[in-house]
């Protein structure tokens, strides 16, 4: 059986991730992350890089990979790792549905 996120013991990788997007990550949060990188849909939220090391915006991809990818207009991240977040946000969303409603870094 594949694992599924449970929110009430893997809310404890929320703020890990949130302080560290990029980098090492802990085993558990290394789990949650490889659950949130899998959709059987097919649709995915990605990061989009406008502007290499400047600028990203958010994409989804479509079931079918031959479609193009969704681009949004807004936001417009300057940050990756603020970037990373916002994807980890909205996936977390989908697949608990449960609202992240922590900025990215206080």
């Amino acid at each position: 059986m594949a694992y599924r996120i449970d929110p009430a013991t893997d809310r404890r990788y929320i703020e890990e991730f949130r302080q560290t997007p990029i980098g090492q990550h802990s085993p558990g949060l290394m789990r949650v992350l490889s659950v949130m990188r899998q959709d059987p849909t097919g649709r995915q939220v990605i990061l989009i890089c406008r502007k290499p090391f400047r600028e990203w915006v958010l994409g989804e991809m479509p079931p079918r990979r031959e479609d193009p990818i969704a681009i949004e207009d807004g936001p417009i991240f300057t940050s990756r790792e603020e970037a990373e977040w916002e994807v980890f946000r909205r996936r977390w969303h989908k697949l608990t549905g449960e609202a992240i409603n922590l900025p990215f870094r206080e």
